[in-house]
């Protein structure tokens, strides 16, 4: 039989980590110089949009976790060190979100900023599956995420994106874009299954 622990203090220092990781970032938009007018900020629009990106990133995986948490009842030895790869990953975030756009969305670091977005995603899928391990093919999570389209899609236009920076770097802002709006779309899977758990199948919803 397999150990399993209280969720509390994993989602309580995943929610500490992503809260610093959104400071970080915002930090690192540094403050203009004997720069008087709103015209001065022009230079910093590389900056302020890859801050932007990242940050609804980072919004849409602390949402997520969140969500996921909520359908997990409790968490083994093995989801502690899966959640602490998908924290190492988002981790790296504020590094190559201050990366790109200093060198305003050049080829290296638009594909390095796409290699971090897609071992973020391969890590939230490692810590999915490891949390449905331990509860059951059966689970309300399981259940919630059943083919789980965006997840398989995502990794994919991520990969695409990373080989297109070296070709039209613009091409995989626009993807990264495209695959964060994806995400932005309400999706209430874990809610709707956590209500049907709630009032089982003899309640009308």
């Amino acid at each position: 039989m397999i150990a399993a622990f209280s969720k509390n203090r994993l989602e309580a220092f995943s929610d500490g980590v992503i809260a610093i990781i959104i400071t970080i970032m915002v930090l690192e938009i540094k403050v203009p110089h004997e720069a008087e007018h709103f015209a001065d900020l022009a230079r910093l629009l590389p900056v302020f949009l890859s801050y932007v990106l990242s940050f609804i990133y980072v919004g849409i995986y602390w949402n997520n976790h969140h969500h996921m948490l909520h359908a997990t009842r409790a968490v083994t030895g093995g989801v502690l060190w899966a959640n602490l790869h998908l924290l190492f990953w988002l981790s790296l975030i504020p590094f190559v979100t201050g990366w790109m756009g200093e060198n305003h969305f050049a080829a290296a670091p638009m594909a390095l900023y796409g290699v971090v977005l897609l071992m973020s995603a391969l890590a939230y899928f490692i810590l999915q599956r490891a949390i449905v391990r331990i509860h059951g093919n059966d689970s309300v999570l399981a259940r919630a995420i059943g083919n789980d389209f965006k997840g398989k899609v995502s990794p994919l236009v991520y990969a695409l994106a990373i080989g297109l920076s070296f070709v039209r770097p613009w091409i995989a802002g626009v993807l990264y874009a495209a695959v964060a709006t994806m995400w932005l779309i309400p999706d209430r899977r874990i809610e709707l299954a956590l209500g049907s758990a709630i009032d089982g199948p003899g309640k009308a919803g």
